[in-house]
């Protein structure tokens, strides 16, 4: 039998969450799909991180920016040509494949992740209307609770197409270990770490800010990932007098985690962040901003270093942490605990595997 055909569309196949789920998905599940990956914005970087073996083309972009309207008809007219068995989208930025997809008939998953700075505080009601009409006959695959509830009150969308999976994290690749020597100069501080894309919404100047605020002994501050914003971020803690590491990319971080004592998250907007997940599998405590769904992923001893979107409110969470070690080792022990029981990634490739290998079926079947 022929394996299925997916066509993925990402408004960019930069290294960031979805696209790393995507990777670890089409890794694990080999030549079980061929896979053809559409960029929008024309950023690959992520392909480095396909396993080789793998059934994999890069779609190329006849796109204009600004030509909504032609764009349609040659979304379609791609539709045609590719011929894909599962159409699958990548949150707000693909919204034009599944607008030309109403006419084309292509079975369609829609994946929808979170939210770019313009909606971080609410949505927008001409997208809340798009969304309800371009989506209702789709797919959707939602990975927090907080997105789906937005699917089902706001967005209106039918529950029948709706599909809550919250994303997995590889136990044994993320685990507790011994540290060994550090990648880095100063080892002997405590580390705050964070594992991120360097864009605005990750507002990784609110973390500064926080160590920046924070009593002695002063910790060292690693930041592991890359992107517009790198600059910026090492000029401001420069500025503020905070000792940091900027590591850049890092394609395999796992064990980068084991020499952090407490992880943060300074985000303004996130759902269910990949980074949290590999920290709890990490055995590590966490302080983060009060974002998406990250309460409720966090082991309940966490919940109190879960603070308001101020820098002074993480700085305290951080404080406390660096402070009480035995505490840091009982809620990270509590947080690895939480990964196993309901975060093993195990659970996320069946619901996937039925996503990608159902969808079509299920299409022909209820004649979409």
């Amino acid at each position: 039998m022929t394996p299925p055909r997916l066509l993925h569309v990402f408004s960019t196949f930069a290294v960031g969450g979805p696209q790393m789920r995507f990777a670890m998905l089409a890794n694990h599940f080999g030549t079980r799909y061929r896979h053809m990956i559409f960029a929008m914005d024309g950023n690959t970087e992520c392909r480095a991180r396909l396993a080789p073996g793998l059934d994999v083309t890069f779609v190329e972009n006849p796109l204009q920016k600004g030509e909504t309207l032609a764009n349609l008809r040659r979304i379609r007219a791609l539709l045609g040509a590719l011929r894909p068995d599962l159409l699958v989208t990548s949150n707000w930025g693909t919204i034009e494949w599944a607008m030309a997809n109403l006419f084309a008939g292509v079975a369609h998953l829609h994946m929808e992740d979170g939210f770019g700075p313009e909606e971080r505080a609410r949505q927008l009601r001409r997208r809340i209307w798009l969304r309800r009409l371009v989506l209702r006959r789709a797919t959707v695959m939602l990975p927090s609770e907080n997105l789906y509830r937005i699917a089902t009150d706001i967005w209106r969308l039918p529950r029948r197409r709706l599909r809550y999976v919250p994303n997995g994290v590889d136990l044994a690749r993320f685990a507790p270990g011994p540290r060994g020597m550090p990648p880095w100069e100063g080892h002997g501080a405590p580390v705050v770490g964070t594992v991120a894309a360097l864009r605005a919404e990750k507002n990784l100047s609110r973390l500064i800010a926080a160590c920046a605020a924070l009593p002695a002994p002063v910790p060292l501050l690693v930041i592991v990932g890359d992107g517009p914003a790198r600059a910026a971020l090492e000029a401001e803690a420069a500025q503020r007098g905070v000792r940091a590491h900027f590591t850049g990319a890092v394609a395999e971080p796992a064990a980068l985690y084991r020499f952090f004592d407490v992880f943060a998250v300074s985000s303004d907007t996130e759902q269910m962040p990949l980074s949290v997940l590999e920290a709890m599998a990490s055995g590590l405590p966490v302080a983060a901003t009060d974002v998406g769904d990250v309460r409720t992923m966090l082991a309940p001893e966490n919940a109190p270093y879960v603070v308001p979107l101020a820098a002074d409110a993480l700085a305290g969470a951080i404080a406390r942490l660096l402070a009480e070690p035995a505490a840091r080792a009982a809620i990270g022990a509590a947080n690895r605990a939480r990964a196993e029981q309901v975060f093993d990634q195990q659970a996320m490739f069946s619901a996937y595997d039925d996503l990608f290998g159902g969808a079509a079926a299920r299409a022909v079947k209820e004649g979409v």
